[in-house]
C-alpha cells in the first residue's frame, strides 16, 4: 500500500485530477444504481379508474395485505412487480376488473385523417359511440370493465326492409354483483343512447357468459332461483368481507378466516290483517217523542155531536187534568274492524351459518371474546335457527422457497455493486499500466546509429545498403556549442528564435 501511495503521489497533477474525477463519478453512478435497484419496482394493474371506484380497489388490496401506489392523480393503481399476480387474484375475488386503459369515445375524431372516406367515418362514429356508452356504464356503481358492441342499421329507402339496431354489452362483474333493477337500468341506458334501439334488442352478459338481459325479470316478474342464489352470494360475500376486515384489524393479517352461508327469503309476499274493536260503531240513530195533556170530561152532557166530540180546551167536569208523554228511540250498530295490507320485500334472512377459524397463535383468553364479537357483528339469532361454529387450529404456513447463500431480494443490488466494483478495478489497472508505460525508456533502434548522413526515405524502405562514411573528425567549436547549450539553454533558444525571425 505505501508503494501504491508513493506511485500515486509521483503522478503529474493533471493525472491525479483525472483519476479523482473518475473515481467520484464512478462512486456516484454506483450509488444511483444501488438506489434504483433497492427501490421497489411498480407495475400498473388498473388504469382509467373513476375516483369513486378507486376506493374499492384500495380496500380490496388493503384486505389482502398488498402495498400499492396511486398514479395519474388517483385514476391508476400500481403494485410491486412481485405481487402483480396476487393483486389480480385479490381484485378478481371482489369482482373488480383489472382492465387496461379506458375506452375511447368521440376523441377518436381528433385523430381523423384528412380525406377519410364515408365508410371510415361511419366506422369511427360507431367506435366512438361504443366507447362513450362503455365509459358511461363504468360510472355505474358496481360496474367495471364494460365492453359494448353496436350494430347500427343502414339507411334504406324502404322502412320495411331496414334492419333494427342491436347492442351487446359485456360486464366484467359476476352476475351476483348487480341487482335486477340495476340490470334493467343498464339496458334502458344503452337503448336510450342509440337512435332506434329498443331495450328488447339489448343483450347483457357478465364475464362468465351468463345472460343478464333479457331474462324473466324484464317484465317485473318475481325473482327466480338464479336471483335467489345471486342475492345469497352477495349477502354472504358482503358479510364475510366486513367480518374479515374486523378480524384483520384486530388480530392481524392471516390470523382468522370466516365463511358465511346465508339462506334468504327471495319471495315477494303480501298479507292483510283484519282486527275488530271491542265496541261497535253507531251507524244510524232514530228517536220518537209523544206528549198529551187534557182537563177531563163532563157527566150527562147534552145529546148530539157536541157532547160526543171530546174537547181538550174546555171542560165542564170537575175532575183532574191528564198529561201523557212517551219517548222511543232506535240505534243501528256496526262492527268496528281494521284491515291492514303489508307488502314484504324479498331479502329477509331465513337462516345464517357462520364458521370461524382462528389461528393457534391467538391467545386462548381472547378466543371467547372474539366469538362474541363475531356473533354480534354477524347478527346470529338462535331462535331463528342460526348456526355458529368457532374452532382454534394451527394455520398452515405459507411455503417459501429454500433460501440460497444470498437472499433473493439482494441479487439486484449485488449485481449493480459488482458492476461498479468491476468499473473501479478497470480504471485502477488502466492507470497503473499507463504509469508503467510512462516510466519505461524505449531502446534506440540500431539502424538509427548507423546513419551518419541524410538518407532518403525510399532507400530506407527499400532496404538499400547505405554508404559507410569515414569517421567524423571531432570539432572543437561543436563541443563548445554543446557545452553552451547545456549551460545556457534559454540563451541558445532565444538566439535561434532571432535567426528564424530574420529569415
Amino acid at each position: 500500500m505505501p508503494t501504491f501511495v508513493q506511485s500515486l503521489l509521483r503522478l503529474p497533477p493533471r493525472t491525479k485530477a483525472t483519476i479523482a474525477v473518475a473515481a467520484v463519478a464512478i462512486l456516484a453512478i454506483a450509488f444511483l444504481m444501488l438506489k434504483v435497484a433497492s427501490s421497489p419496482s411498480y407495475a400498473t394493474v388498473a388504469a382509467g379508474l373513476a375516483p369513486a371506484e378507486t376506493g374499492k380497489y384500495t380496500s380490496a388490496l388493503d384486505a389482502a395485505g398488498i402495498s400499492y401506489e396511486l398514479q395519474s392523480n388517483g385514476t391508476a393503481l400500481a403494485v410491486s412487480k412481485a405481487q402483480v399476480a396476487k393483486a389480480r387474484v385479490a381484485l378478481a375475488g371482489q369482482g373488480l376488473a383489472t382492465s387496461g386503459s379506458a375506452p375511447q369515445g368521440f376523441e377518436l375524431f381528433d385523430k381523423q385523417k384528412l380525406g377519410a372516406s364515408d365508410f371510415q367515418n361511419k366506422v369511427t362514429y360507431q367506435r366512438a359511440l361504443e366507447g362513450e356508452i362503455a365509459r358511461t356504464l363504468d360510472g355505474v356503481q358496481g360496474v367495471s370493465g364494460a365492453q359494448v358492441q353496436l350494430v347500427l342499421p343502414e339507411d334504406d329507402l324502404f322502412a320495411d326492409g331496414s334492419t333494427p339496431a342491436t347492442a351487446a354489452a359485456m360486464l366484467s362483474n359476476p352476475a351476483d354483483a348487480l341487482e335486477p333493477g340495476a340490470i334493467r337500468g343498464i339496458a334502458q341506458l344503452v337503448a336510450s343512447s342509440v337512435k332506434g334501439l329498443k331495450s328488447e334488442n339489448v343483450t347483457i352478459t357478465d364475464s362468465t357468459g351468463a345472460l343478464l338481459w333479457p331474462n324473466g325479470d324484464s317484465a317485473g316478474a318475481a325473482p327466480g332461483a338464479s336471483n335467489k342464489q345471486a342475492a345469497e352470494a352477495r349477502y354472504a360475500r358482503s358479510l364475510e368481507a366486513s367480518l374479515t376486515a374486523m378480524l384483520a384489524g384486530t388480530l392481524g393479517q392471516g390470523k382468522a378466516r370466516v365463511q358465511v352461508n346465508a339462506d334468504l327469503n327471495a319471495d315477494k309476499t303480501k298479507y292483510q290483517q283484519l282486527s275488530y274493536a271491542k265496541k261497535g260503531v253507531p251507524l244510524k240513530t232514530s228517536k220518537e217523542t209523544e206528549k198529551l195533556k187534557g182537563t177531563g170530561t163532563t157527566r150527562g152532557g147534552t145529546a148530539g155531536t157536541g157532547s160526543n166530540i171530546p174537547s181538550y180546551s174546555a171542560g165542564t167536569s170537575g175532575g183532574a187534568n191528564s198529561n201523557y208523554s212517551r219517548s222511543s228511540g232506535t240505534t243501528d250498530w256496526g262492527v268496528d274492524k281494521k284491515v291492514q295490507s303489508t307488502e314484504v320485500a324479498p331479502g329477509a334472512v331465513n337462516k345464517l351459518q357462520v364458521a370461524l377459524l382462528v389461528d393457534k397463535s391467538v391467545p386462548a383468553a381472547a378466543f371467547a371474546g372474539i366469538q362474541n364479537a363475531v356473533k354480534s357483528a354477524a347478527g346470529i339469532d338462535a331462535t331463528r335457527g342460526d348456526v355458529f361454529k368457532a374452532v382454534q387450529v394451527p394455520f398452515a404456513k405459507v411455503a417459501t422457497p429454500k433460501a440460497g447463500p444470498v437472499p433473493t431480494s439482494m441479487l439486484g443490488p449485488l449485481k449493480w455493486a459488482g458492476i461498479g466494483l468491476a468499473a473501479l478495478l478497470f480504471c485502477f489497472f488502466m492507470a497503473r499500466h499507463i504509469r508503467r508505460r510512462e516510466s519505461e525508456t524505449l531502446a534506440e533502434p540500431s539502424w538509427l546509429r548507423e546513419i551518419e548522413s541524410p538518407v532518403r526515405l525510399a532507400e530506407l524502405e527499400a532496404g538499400a545498403p547505405t554508404a559507410v562514411l569515414p569517421p567524423r573528425q571531432p570539432d572543437e567549436s561543436m563541443s563548445q556549442l554543446d557545452q553552451l547549450m547545456q549551460r545556457e539553454p534559454e540563451r541558445v533558444a532565444a538566439q535561434v528564435r532571432h535567426w528564424l525571425s530574420e529569415d
